[in-house]
């Protein structure tokens, strides 16, 4: 009785809100608030907010929730230590294949063929009068 009586309340509450803002002209806005402030009466009607009360003084339906929570964390976990797994023995590979496909450092004669090419890119400048 009194979980009606409360909801009842929260839907007038909710319609009165909803009227003020359409006489602001904001329709659309008012529809939503109108629709969001019949969902306590519609809860009350069908029995959702019984069956919801009931179940949060029930200490077995947290024990339920508990138990939910622990499986959820166990898998993920699971899927945690699955991905880290695959993921170290991956890139241990790809180090290794880098290593050995890696250049071997540039000889002496061609850091000489690196400073011809910037005398290039300086006549380039020096041409357009940079």
């Amino acid at each position: 009785m009194l979980i009606g009586t409360v909801c009842t309340l929260l839907s007038a509450a909710g319609l009165g809100v909803s009227f003020l803002i359409a006489r602001r002209r904001r329709y659309a806005a008012a529809l939503r608030a109108a629709a969001v402030s019949l969902l306590p009466v519609g809860l009350a009607m069908t029995g959702v907010v019984r069956f919801v009360v009931n179940m949060t003084i029930n200490p077995v339906a947290w024990a339920g929730f508990g138990v939910l929570a622990f499986s959820v964390l166990l898998f993920l976990s699971g899927r945690l230590a699955e991905g880290r797994g695959r993921g170290a023995s991956e890139g241990e590979s790809r180090a290794a294949r880098g290593r050995r496909s890696a250049p071997a450092l540039p000889s002496s004669g061609a850091s000489r063929g690196g400073a011809e090419d910037f005398s290039d890119i300086e006549a380039i400048l020096k041409k357009h009068g940079i």
